[in-house]
This record gives C-alpha cells, structure tokens and sequence, in this order.
C-alpha cells in the first residue's frame, strides 16, 4: 500500500485518524521517500489528498521536524494559493520548524505573514505562534518581537488573549514594558470578562519578569 493509499480519503473516512496514524507511523520509521511523496501530492493531488497530505505533513512536523524540513519550499509554494486549508495547513507546518531551523522561517518571514494577513485566523494563529518562537530565542529574530506586537495591536477580541499569552514566551528576551503596555490598551476595549482575565493573568506574569 503506498502512502497516499493510507490517507483519510483513500481509505473513504471523513476523520483525522488515518493522517495522524500516518504521521506517527512516518516519525517512528523515518521513511523520506513516503514524506516526499507527500509534500509532492500538495501540488499535484486532488484536493482530497492534499488536505489529507498537509494534515499529516504538519502532524509529523510536531513528531519530527527534520524529516518535513527538506519540503519546506513546497509549504511555501502552498502560501500562495487559493486553497484556504491548504493555507492554514502550510502555516502549521512551518510553525513545527520555526525552532529546529528558525533561519529559514526568519528568511520567509515577509511572505509568511503577507500569507497570514490574507488568510483565515488560523493562518495568522500560526504565524504569530512562529513569531513568538523567533523573538523567544537566545538571539532574537530582529523584527520577530516588533510583528508580534504589530498583530496583537489589530488582533480581533477572540484572539487577543491567546496573541498576548503567546507574546508572554518572548517577552523575557524583549521588551515586557511593551507588552504590557499593548496588553493594557486592548483589555480596556473587552468587554467579556472571561478574556478579560486571561489578560490580567498575562498581566501579573509580566509584573513578576
């Protein structure tokens, strides 16, 4: 059985399942040729397969990031389609390699978040997860922190606390006075008090750095 014959659709599911089994069953072998053969299916399948191929491309990602790395130009290439899943799920596997080669997520960063800005929130979730991974290192990725903010700045209500706590794991590398003056601007425009907690709670995190 070849590898696209173990995705969802060949298999007539309506689930994950088969992706993710897929995706741990490649970590624990480590097969490039079967990781190839499904980075080459996000171009070229139909779009069954593809949804199918990036879901367990990002999910092998999160297991074993070496062995998605080598594709990374075809999760690019994704980027700059108009198939929204196909998007997101691009976004999500290079968010899986923006800690083990954040040089090259550093290098597509302008095209990641033109991507980001013109896709789905969950393609600007990953996005601002990558920006905190790159201003979280020893060396911050110049500009990483500085985007960030950018985003939390012009984040919808519904997303702001999460953006701000993903912030928070740059924040002893950068500048805490910062977020915790964009924290403060935005808990004063949200209402729901649920949301309002979470950005105190970032808060007096931010306090005790």
């Amino acid at each position: 059985m070849s590898v696209l014959q173990r995705l969802a659709s060949a298999l007539d599911r309506r689930d994950e399942a088969p992706n993710i089994a897929l995706a741990r069953s490649l970590a624990a072998t480590g097969n490039a040729g079967d990781v190839a053969a499904l980075a080459d299916a996000l171009s070229s399948a139909p779009r069954p397969v593809r949804h199918d191929a990036i879901k367990a491309l990002y999910e092998l990602g999160a297991l074993r990031p070496e062995l998605i790395r080598p594709h990374a130009d075809s999760f690019l290439a994704a980027l700059e389609g108009s198939d929204n899943r196909l998007v997101w799920g691009a976004m999500a596997a290079l968010d899986t390699l923006a800690a083990a080669d954040p040089g090259l997520i550093a290098a597509h960063l302008p095209e990641i978040l033109a991507a980001a800005e013109r896709g789905s929130v969950i393609a600007k979730d990953k996005a601002v997860s990558m920006l905190a991974t790159l201003a979280s290192l020893p060396k911050p990725v110049p500009g990483a922190w500085n985007a960030l903010l950018a985003i939390l700045r012009d984040a919808p209500v519904n997303q702001t606390a999460m953006y701000a706590e993903a912030a928070l794991r740059a924040a002893p590398m950068n500048e805490p006075t910062a977020l915790a003056a964009m924290v403060r601007t935005r808990r004063d425009d949200i209402a729901h008090p649920a949301k309002r907690a979470r950005l105190d709670k970032v808060l007096r995190r931010l306090a005790s750095l």
